[in-house]
């Protein structure tokens, strides 16, 4: 895997580790606001923050995945190939059905990534 790949699923990585940040820690920051569209006062509803907190768990486990995957596995392509095309997928059904840009914000860097790794 070339040094390209490598950064860029790193960057991924840390991509998804800010957004469970977001999510689980600072719920109803400003920036969390700002990210997601959503005002500060929506929230603070603790049916948010406990929607917001279970999504961040699995966004954590994401980053995790692709970090074992590039340091750990024994077959580390197939498994951070699996995990990027999952996070692509996700971001067109978030583009599909929620806000256009989610492709390029959530899956544009994971594209990038995935891309790389068959050059």
């Amino acid at each position: 895997m070339s040094i390209i790949s490598k950064v860029l699923i790193v960057l991924v990585a840390l991509e998804f580790f800010y957004i469970m940040y977001l999510e689980t820690l600072a719920t109803s920051s400003k920036a969390t606001s700002r990210v997601f569209n959503m005002n500060q006062e929506e929230l603070e509803r603790p049916s948010v923050q406990t929607l917001f907190k279970n999504q961040g768990v699995y966004n954590g486990l994401i980053g995790v995945g692709l970090l074992y995957g590039l340091f750990c596995s024994s077959n580390p392509i197939e498994l951070i190939q699996m995990i990027l095309i999952y996070i692509i997928l996700v971001a067109s059904y978030g583009a599909l059905t929620s806000d256009k840009k989610i492709i390029l914000t959530q899956g544009g860097l994971a594209i990038l990534a995935l891309i790389s790794t068959f050059l």
